[in-house]
C-alpha cells in the first residue's frame, strides 16, 4: 500500500535522508559520474562513463523517498503533488550543483540528479571543432545545438556563453528550465531566468527578452511552434539566438522545424529559416578506448548551397552539402568526425560504426584509412631498411 505523504510533517523532518543523499552525490562525483538515480523500493544507482552502476545495496523505502522529497522541496512539495514532476537545482558544495527532476512513479517517488560542475567549460576543453568559436562571434542569427538527452547540449551552450562573456561586451539573456551553469559578468552582462521561478514559459520569456535590449539570447529548448517562431523573429531582428532541439543530426533538425508549421506557412518559414539559420552543432557521445566519453560532432555552416536546399525543401541533400563543405566552410558530418576520432586512436572501429550515420559508407572510409596507413608503414619500413643497409655499406 502506498505511504500517505500527508502523514509526514515537514516540521518534524530530521534531514537524515539529505545527509545520505549528499554522501551518494559525493560518491558519484568521485567516480566522475554524470547522473544519480534514486527510486523508492530500489537501491541507489549512478551513471558512470555512460553505464548505470549500483552505488549501494541499501533499499530506499517508499516512506524514505517521500521524506527525502519533503526535505528537498519543503514548501514546494505541494507543487510536486499537483504536477507529478518538478525541476529544480541542488547545490552540493561550492564546486558541484545538480539539475534535478523529481517525479511520482508506480512505486512512489524517484529523482534523477544531473551533475553540473561549477567551473565553466570552454570550447577547447570540450574538444569541440574550431568552427564553434566562429559561431560565438556572430552578430546575429540562429545557432542550434542538437542531440539526444544526455549528449552534452547544455554543456556546449555553456562553453559558448562563457566564450562570448570573456571576449565581447554584450547583454546576454538566458531562459532555462532550470538554470544549470551560473555565470559571473565579465565583459558581458548576463541575466539568467529560470522557468517557473523567474518566468512563466519559454515563449513568453522570449517575447519579453526582445524588450530588454539583448544582444544574445539563450533559449534552453525550443519546445513548441510559438517558441520556434519567436526565436526566428529574434534572430531576424538582429539578435544572436542560441537554443537546443532533441534531433539526431542537422538534416533532421531542419526537417523538424519546418514540420512544426502548417502547409500554408511552409514557404514563409523556409524563407525565414534559410536567412536566419547560421549553424547547427549536433552531438553524439561515444565511449573511448580508455573507458571515458567523448563527443562526435556534426557541424552545419550556413552557405549559399545550404540556404537554397532549405528554400527548395531538399533536406535529403543537406548531409552531402555538409560533407563537401569541409575544406571551404569547416563543416563536417558525423561520419567525418567519427573517422577523425578513429584515426587519432580515441575510439575503436566498433564504437565508430555503432554511431555512424551511414554505417556502410563509414566502414569503407575506415577500410581505406587502414589500408593507406598500412601502405605508409610498409613504405616507411622499407626506407629505413634501405638507410640501415647504406650505413652498413659506408662503414665497410
Amino acid at each position: 500500500m502506498r505511504q500517505d505523504w500527508h502523514s509526514i510533517n515537514v516540521n518534524e523532518l530530521t534531514f537524515e535522508m539529505t545527509k545520505k543523499l549528499k554522501y551518494y552525490l559525493s560518491k558519484l562525483v568521485e567516480n566522475r559520474g554524470s547522473d544519480l538515480h534514486i527510486k523508492s523500493n530500489s537501491n541507489i544507482r549512478g551513471r558512470i562513463n555512460g553505464q548505470i552502476v549500483s552505488l549501494s545495496k541499501e533499499i530506499l523505502s517508499h516512506k524514505d523517498s517521500i521524506i527525502l522529497a519533503k526535505e528537498l522541496l519543503r514548501t514546494r512539495f505541494p507543487e510536486l503533488v499537483e504536477h507529478k514532476n518538478l525541476d529544480f537545482t541542488y547545490k552540493l558544495n561550492d564546486d558541484y550543483r545538480f539539475r534535478v527532476n523529481i517525479f511520482f512513479q508506480i512505486d512512489g517517488i524517484s529523482a534523477v540528479f544531473r551533475a553540473i560542475p561549477t567551473s565553466l567549460p570552454t570550447i577547447d576543453s570540450l574538444a569541440l571543432p574550431n568552427q564553434v568559436h566562429s559561431f560565438c562571434s556572430l552578430p546575429r542569427g540562429l545557432v542550434l545545438v542538437t542531440g539526444p538527452t544526455g549528449s552534452g547540449k547544455t554543456t556546449t551552450l555553456a562553453a559558448m556563453i562563457n566564450s562570448i562573456n570573456q571576449q565581447f561586451s554584450k547583454h546576454i539573456i538566458t531562459i532555462e528550465d532550470p538554470v544549470e551553469f551560473v555565470y559571473k559578468d565579465q565583459k558581458s552582462i548576463i541575466n539568467q531566468r529560470a522557468i517557473g521561478q523567474d518566468a512563466l514559459n519559454f515563449a513568453d520569456s522570449l517575447r519579453a527578452a526582445l524588450r530588454e535590449d539583448p544582444d544574445v539570447i539563450l533559449v534552453g529548448e525550443m519546445r513548441d511552434l510559438e517558441t520556434v517562431e519567436t526565436a526566428m523573429h529574434a534572430a531576424e531582428t538582429g539578435h544572436l539566438v542560441l537554443s537546443t532541439l532533441h534531433t539526431v543530426d542537422a538534416k533532421e533538425t531542419i526537417g523538424r522545424i519546418l514540420g512544426m508549421f502548417p502547409g500554408n506557412d511552409q514557404n514563409r518559414i523556409k524563407m525565414t529559416l534559410s536567412s536566419t539559420l547560421q549553424g547547427i552543432i549536433s552531438q553524439r557521445l561515444l565511449r573511448t578506448k580508455s573507458g571515458k566519453r567523448t563527443a562526435a560532432v556534426e557541424i552545419l555552416v550556413k552557405n549559399a548551397r545550404i540556404e537554397n536546399l532549405i528554400l527548395d525543401g531538399r533536406d535529403g541533400e543537406i548531409t552531402d552539402a555538409i560533407k563537401e563543405g569541409k575544406d571551404v566552410y569547416k563543416s563536417q558530418t558525423f561520419d567525418q568526425s567519427l573517422l577523425e576520432l578513429y584515426a587519432d586512436g580515441t575510439v575503436s572501429r566498433d564504437e565508430a560504426l555503432a554511431n555512424a550515420t551511414s554505417r556502410n559508407d563509414l566502414a569503407m572510409d575506415l577500410d581505406y584509412y587502414d589500408a593507406e596507413k598500412s601502405i605508409k608503414k610498409k613504405s616507411s619500413g622499407s626506407f629505413e631498411e634501405k638507410v640501415d643497409k647504406d650505413i652498413i655499406a659506408l662503414k665497410k
